[in-house]
């Protein structure tokens, strides 16, 4: 969608008479269905000004086209301003032009990652050259027009406001490889945007190209495809075995079947290959040219299945990202925006009144958002009380929008060594489901252990990452996790505390919370639940804290409100102890189940360790 649209020439007749800023708030509101914020206001005022400034002093050709506050198609993304045109050899291009009302900047060691004074308060925000080059590579994989017109594009980010300082923290070393992609220009750099203007566009004939962009259908190039299939090739992290293979080709042949709108449910436990089909299903429905984005509601997830994908690979990393994304911005798309949407860990679709969501359901989103919906889900994993997790609701929403449901299921395990007893072990004992495996599993096909002090699944899950396995220490969320604000930004704060065993380490920094599974650190750290639903590990070390005990009169599991520090994981449920229960059960099992070669668990509740030994026969 574009907000506004003109040529060079009425773009500085509306400068020049003091309407740019008029015109943009109108046509935002009759475009998006909602005023634009103040700050954004006055960003328009402020750096139309200066581009202004740059266009007319650039001498590009009048009938260059203006776009400004483009919104990217199938993204929540807005670019704040194109300018498209000729050069001197008569190609056709497009200029990115990322704008900002920085005057000041604070380097980090993370990759293209800045921090900015933003909305109020300092954030982490990507460098702006970078924020400049994905949009451009975005339209230049994805928009058809682009590609196939052979329509070049380019990027830059203008800091109008911005002086260098010496050393200047926005062009450290870390950074210069995207602003060679993406130049930076600063408060005394116009010239320089204005001869890179005029190289790339100054020729005009531009507004045509501006109809070709806006119209372009969304749907991946064969560059995309073929970078995409190349990464999974040789990647034995999503090979396809035995029923995965027939659930991902259901899911091929279903896809590519345009005639009726359709929604595939995918149900299994931990460990099934949920996140192997739905991520080969991705590279699949890509290289069928379609329009596909793969949805997982936790952003730690996300950015692991990026990263095993991409091999931590820069470039690569960023051109794949861009097809994943979260669950909350489906809500104002239009219907059948998607030719497929491939949600993974459904189970943590939200309903209305979660964190940062504005509508009503993300099912309900998601089925009217595209042709052909795919969740991948386990009813037991839902943790929160804003999970929708329902099977039944995605049958429901899907008969509403005369969606054609198929459903499979996995059954075998592969995690755990093969050992699907375990796992129906781990149901049986936290009395989440009866299983036949009540009175244990063969032993010999995973290793399980429950340990008498913290101390002592730290040395054992230390010891496995020495050998150079995958493994990590997890707890329930039975510990407060210091804020930010006062000084733990990067797990300085050893908040997981045991006094009676002298134990005390930090929970995962929350610089690194969306890679700590896999970063260097992660092993001194903790993770929760968030960090880690979805993923796996060779060997996990499991904390059971109070949140969680055994009445030994009952003979029964109960959670204690009090001990669990999850403030919107029991959201209104004081006095509801059988749903918390519920919940608090669902998050150990998933904590026990990340591991593939073994899992090791202390029990802080003493009557809860006496149980589970002797419903293991273990010690």
């Amino acid at each position: 969608m574009i907000i506004y649209s003109s040529n060079a020439l009425a773009f500085r007749e509306s400068v020049d008479n003091n309407q740019i800023t008029v015109q943009i708030e109108e046509a935002f509101i009759k475009g998006m269905g909602k005023r634009p914020n103040q700050g954004e206001v006055r960003a328009w005022n402020n750096s139309m000004q200066f581009m202004e400034k740059i266009i007319r002093n650039s001498k590009v050709a009048d009938d260059c086209g203006i776009l400004i506050e483009y919104n990217i198609p199938s993204t929540s993304k807005r670019i704040d301003f194109i300018i498209a045109g000729q050069d001197e050899q008569k190609n056709d291009n497009f200029v990115i032009v990322e704008l900002k009302q920085w005057d000041a900047v604070e380097a980090m060691d993370r990759e293209d990652v800045v921090r900015a004074f933003i909305g109020g308060r300092t954030r982490e925000t990507p460098h702006p050259s970078y924020q400049a080059w994905s949009y451009k590579q975005y339209l230049s994989d994805m928009n058809e027009a682009v590609y196939s017109k052979d329509i070049n594009g380019y990027s830059c980010a203008y800091l109008h406001n911005y002086r260098t300082v010496q050393p200047d923290p926005l062009q450290y070393n870390q950074y210069q490889d995207i602003i060679r992609e993406a130049p930076l220009f600063l408060a005394d750099d116009a010239s320089k945007l204005q001869d890179f203007l005029k190289r790339h566009v100054g020729e005009g004939n531009g507004v045509n190209l501006l109809y070709l962009i806006e119209n372009g259908k969304i749907r991946p190039s064969k560059k995309l495809i073929d970078h995409i299939d190349g990464l999974f090739q040789g990647n034995s992290d999503f090979v396809l075995l035995d029923e995965q293979k027939v659930a991902y080709e259901a899911i091929m042949s279903l896809a590519k079947q345009t005639d009726v709108k359709r929604t595939i449910i995918v149900q299994g436990g931990p460990g099934t290959g949920k996140s192997v089909i739905s991520m080969n299903a991705l590279g699949g429905l890509l290289k069928n040219k379609l329009n596909v984005k793969f949805i997982a509601p936790n952003a730690s997830f996300r950015t692991v299945m990026v990263e095993t994908l991409t091999q931590r690979q820069a470039r690569n990393k960023t051109r794949t990202k861009m097809l994943f994304t979260g669950s909350s911005q489906f809500y104002k798309e239009p219907a059948d925006m998607y030719d497929v949407l491939v949600v993974d860990e459904a189970h943590r679709l939200k309903g209305k009144g979660a964190y940062q969501y504005l509508g009503e359901n993300q099912i309900e989103d998601i089925i009217k958002a595209s042709k052909v919906n795919v969740f991948f889900i386990d009813d037991f994993q839902r943790i929160r009380p804003e999970d929708i997790n329902s099977i039944d609701e995605i049958r429901r929403l899907a008969a509403l929008y005369d969606s054609e449901v198929h459903e499979y299921s996995l059954a075998a395990q592969f995690r755990c060594s093969g050992a699907e007893g375990f796992l129906n072990w781990v149901d049986d004992a936290l009395q989440i489901r009866p299983t036949a495996n009540f009175d244990g599993w063969d032993q010999d096909s995973f290793e399980f252990k429950l340990v008498d002090t913290p101390n002592e699944v730290y040395d054992l899950i230390k010891s496995k990452n020495d050998q150079g396995y995958k493994a990590r220490m997890l707890a329930g969320f039975a510990w407060n996790w210091t804020a930010d604000k006062e000084g733990n930004r990067n797990g300085e704060i050893p908040d997981v505390t045991i006094e009676e065993h002298r134990f005390a380490m930090p929970w995962n920094a929350r610089s690194i919370s969306s890679t700590w599974a896999i970063h260097e650190s992660g092993i001194d750290q903790i993770g929760c639940v968030h960090t880690s639903q979805g993923l796996e590990f060779d060997y996990v070390g499991v904390i059971i804290g109070n949140d969680l005990k055994y009445d030994s009169d009952k003979m029964e599991l109960y959670s204690d409100y009090d001990e669990y520090k999850d403030r919107m994981g029991k959201r209104g449920l004081k006095f509801k102890n059988e749903e918390l229960t519920k919940l608090i059960k669902n998050i150990y099992k998933i904590l026990m189940s990340r591991g593939m070669k073994g899992c090791y668990v202390y029990c802080r509740d003493q009557e809860l360790m006496n149980y589970l030994c002797s419903r293991a026969n273990s010690k």
